[in-house]
């Protein structure tokens, strides 16, 4: 099974790496990239071949669109004429829905589209799939498998991928948010700034693991930290006196909705 990946950028190249990792053979992969020595960059680095979108196309079995959103519609229009009955079309592009890439290639065409997320680069990603009219079982689970080289993968209704971009495609900025305001306020408070980033990153590391492995609800362990009276209790007073968490609900809610005003338009 070939497997042709559209798009060179940084999604496009984290993906290739993890299905090498993976144990996929660079005989199988291609990639497309339009500048030359971005080209020889990645032939040299991984064993692959990159060539343009219609050759891409026409060689391969699965087709993995990890273009910008404003790119799809002349994509779609490229590679059309290659695709045949059987292929399964993968798209990474954000806000773009399976209607949209089903009416750009041949009628019948099995599409998934993903909303995948930055920690993909380290395999810790967490893609989220939607199947569209004409995919098959055995075409979700292929999409599945490739997205699994990089991290979690989930299937949910594309009902749900404006709520899935606005919690686990823009999550992570949240999340970096937070840890610049703790590695600051440690700097405040008197810590060298690598003292601060070591305290910070590990802190929620080892939270975020805690969580996973235990599978207890978030609100029972933070209640096992707050002691009555305590250091703990203070900090979320003041956090609660600044609605913090109205706050993130309504950045998500913010997100998903700008996520669905990229779809429509």
């Amino acid at each position: 099974m070939t497997i042709a990946i559209f798009g060179a950028g940084v999604m496009g190249e984290t993906l290739l790496s993890g299905l090498i990792r993976s144990g996929r053979a660079p005989g199988d992969l291609v990639i497309t990239e339009r500048r030359a020595d971005r080209a020889a960059e990645l032939e040299a680095k991984y064993g692959i071949s990159v060539v343009d979108n219609a050759a891409a196309a026409e060689s391969a079995d699965v087709l993995v669109l990890v273009v910008k959103p404003q790119d799809m519609r002349s994509l779609l229009a490229e590679i059309a004429p290659a695709i045949a009955v059987g292929n399964v079309v993968i798209s990474l592009a954000a806000g773009i829905t399976t209607e949209v890439l089903e009416g750009g290639l041949p009628a019948g065409t099995s599409v998934v589209r993903v909303m995948p997320n930055t920690p993909a680069l380290v395999d810790q990603g967490m893609a989220a799939l939607s199947r569209g009219a004409h995919c098959t079982d055995e075409h979700m689970a292929i999409a599945s498998d490739l997205l699994a080289s990089c991290g979690k993968v989930i299937e949910v209704p594309e009902s749900y991928q404006d709520a899935v971009t606005a919690i686990s495609g823009s999550g992570p900025a949240y999340v970096f948010y937070v840890v610049e305001a703790m590695i600051e306020a440690g700097v405040v408070l008197g810590l060298p700034r690598a003292t601060a980033t070591e305290l910070t990153v590990q802190t929620l590391y080892g939270a975020a693991t805690m969580i996973r492995q235990t599978g207890t609800h978030p609100t029972v362990l933070r209640e096992q930290v707050t002691s009555p009276g305590g250091t703990t209790a203070a900090a979320l007073r003041i956090l609660d006196d600044h609605r913090v968490r109205a706050a993130f609900v309504s950045a998500v809610e913010a997100a998903a909705e700008r996520s669905g005003e990229l779809s429509r338009s």
